[in-house]
């Protein structure tokens, strides 16, 4: 049974993330500027107060227990926080807004990440805009850690979190990208007639995927055996365009491409569902302004066909 009191002492807090950090109390004490002494008794003091041991002391370094490991995911969380705090601070100081940091999946961001920075761009000058690619589970974590203000992703897929919303904002359609080594197909062919050709298809066990995946179950033909695993568009579409290999994308991905006549889209008759992207958000935060400015920015002008209704909370 815990005696832990309702309050944590906040530094005590980010000494013990440093330590989790080193695996170390004096490499951790280095870290911060402070004595070796100073950082060992502060953990002291953390761990009665809490109840529960936190960590271990083992040849290799510090070995965080159980508890230890549920303090510190929490420890990493306020560590962002203060670091956002204190670049919003700094960016106060300056006249302006942010940093705003958005993550997202390959494709999503292709789709929606030169919108939002256009719709960014003529609201807030001067703003520091982050962008970082992860698959989609890792960007649930980033969201709830704090490290970015709105996660990109594939809409419509499954319920979000319990503790997240989900916002869709565009929709869009697959096609089958080949490039001139494929001039003799049609305008429109069945995934039963392409499947023994050599492919490039994603890698990553996310929500992209599992599109694609089903458009194979759909056609009723097993998952092609001459496959290029790939979760760069940028070399995708490269290695399609170059040889023999075709892919699935959605057209907003390759509108570019199709445009220049460097690549070709092909109707794919078992594509009868959109691919719907939107952002995800935490429910029990309100919104950015720069976040708040573009749902609200969306809500008014729209983005085409498959937006939704926005209403900022």
């Amino acid at each position: 049974m815990s005696n832990a009191s309702s309050f944590l002492d906040p530094r005590a807090l980010m000494i013990f993330h440093q330590v989790g950090l080193s695996r170390s109390i004096s490499a951790a004490a280095r870290a911060i500027n402070i004595s070796q002494p100073a950082v060992s008794a502060s953990m002291q003091l953390l761990e009665q107060r809490l109840g529960h041991t936190l960590f271990q002391r083992r040849a290799t370094g510090i070995q965080l227990t159980d508890e230890g490991k549920a303090l510190w995911r929490r420890a990493e969380e306020v560590a962002a926080l203060l670091k956002k705090a204190i670049a919003e601070v700094e960016a106060a100081a300056q006249a302006q807004t942010g940093p705003f940091h958005i993550g997202g999946t390959p494709g999503a961001l292709l789709t929606l990440a030169p919108d939002i920075v256009a719709r960014i761009d003529a609201q807030f000058a001067g703003v520091a805009v982050h962008i970082r690619e992860a698959p989609d589970g890792e960007l649930m974590d980033l969201l709830r850690q704090r490290k970015i203000d709105i996660a990109i992703v594939t809409t419509h897929m499954e319920p979000p979190p319990a503790d997240m919303r989900e916002v869709t904002l565009a929709s869009d359609h697959f096609v089958l990208v080949a490039g001139h080594a494929h001039a003799d197909l049609p305008d429109r062919v069945s995934l039963r007639e392409v499947g023994a050709l050599p492919w490039v298809l994603p890698d990553a066990q996310g929500a992209f995927r599992r599109q694609v995946d089903a458009l194979f179950i759909a056609a009723g033909v097993s998952l092609p055996a001459q496959v290029v695993r790939c979760d760069s568009l940028l070399t995708t579409k490269a290695i399609v365009r170059a040889g023999a290999r075709v892919t699935i994308l959605p057209m907003r991905v390759v509108a570019e491409e199709l445009a220049s006549g460097a690549l070709r889209a092909i109707a794919i008759a078992e594509a009868g569902f959109a691919r719907n992207v939107g952002i995800r958000l935490l429910a029990d935060t309100p919104p950015s302004p720069i976040a708040a400015h573009v749902l609200s920015d969306w809500a008014i002008k729209g983005a085409g066909e498959g937006a939704e209704a926005i209403s900022i909370p």
